[in-house]
């Protein structure tokens, strides 16, 4: 059983709210759970050096968690004077699954930066921040194309991603934060809407895991990733 008593292959449920912020040209709230993350998407006309010139354009991703979006409070990383390597890690995850997913031609030289900071933690953030960091995007390049400055849409099928682990030896999906402190296995499924593969990050947390175990846990991370993709494409209707 589940901490949660929710089935091995049922997700927490799911939540986007369009419209967050005022400025910002895309933005939502995602909330997986009780896990809860603000995305906002914002269009620079600019892009990274390396590719100036290029015509292509360029998606980039920051990530934050606030003090108290865990159960103790955590100092500002600020206060700090750096990042630290787990939210480094983490951003560079959410902007190149992003940009996976994204026609850079189409886009145009332009950079478009989407920033997820984590009001509310309960297991699988990072997740969160790529599915509801891709809503505020495609809001973004929404308002690009209605205002004519794109013609052709760069983003032809949603990302979403979804963690899938061993807990008490069974394959589960969409872990929140009980399951994935004691979890064996712990996995993150980068996908498109489609069902295509951007990225796969699997780790053995104290227990090793068969071939039939990774496939098992793919299924679930297909069927979760469909689940968050109708919610993406309902939520940018």
């Amino acid at each position: 059983m589940r901490p949660s008593g929710r089935d091995l292959s049922e997700m927490r449920p799911i939540s986007i709210e369009t419209g967050i912020t005022k400025h910002a040209e895309g933005s939502c709230m995602i909330r997986i759970g009780d896990t809860h993350v603000l995305c906002t998407a914002s269009i620079e006309t600019r892009v990274p050096p390396f590719i100036k010139g290029s015509g292509l354009g360029w998606v980039t991703a920051e990530y934050g968690m606030l003090p108290r979006s865990t159960s103790s409070r955590m100092r500002r990383e600020a206060a700090t004077g750096r990042q630290g390597g787990r939210t480094v890690e983490i951003q560079r995850l959410i902007g190149r699954a992003l940009r996976a997913g994204v026609d850079r031609s189409a886009l145009g030289e332009r950079q478009i930066t989407i920033d997820c900071d984590v009001i509310q933690a309960d297991g699988g953030t990072r997740c969160a921040a790529i599915t509801g960091g891709w809503v505020a995007l495609r809001l973004a390049v929404n308002r690009l194309m209605a205002a004519g400055e794109i013609l052709s849409d760069p983003l032809p099928d949603p990302v979403a991603a979804v963690s899938c682990g061993i807990y008490a030896g069974q394959p589960v999906l969409d872990l929140d934060y009980p399951e994935d402190s004691e979890a064996g296995v712990d996995g993150n499924f980068i996908m498109t809407g489609s069902g295509r593969l951007i990225e796969v990050q699997m780790s053995a947390e104290g227990t090793l895991f068969s071939r039939e175990q990774m496939d098992q846990m793919l299924d679930l991370a297909t069927k979760g990733v469909g689940e968050l993709a109708a919610a993406q494409q309902a939520a940018v209707q």
